[in-house]
């Protein structure tokens, strides 16, 4: 399971809003609040959100493989 409060953190620290970074991936804001809310998220959303958030391997590790 993620860890959804790193992961809002490191949205909110990168300047971006949930909205933004959900259009991103292709999903509608409501779609990501509830990925996040069950947090399991699929192999390619975990590639698109360290993507565009610029995670480091450590903090996509840390977030999606704690």
């Amino acid at each position: 399971m993620a860890d959804v409060k790193a992961l809002r953190k490191k949205i909110e620290d990168s300047g971006m809003s949930i909205s933004f970074v959900a259009r991103k991936m292709g999903m509608t804001r409501e779609s990501f609040y509830n990925r996040m809310n069950k947090p399991d998220f699929r192999a390619s959303e975990i590639v698109a959100l360290t993507n565009i958030l610029r995670l480091t391997k450590k903090e996509r590790d840390d977030i999606f493989f704690n």
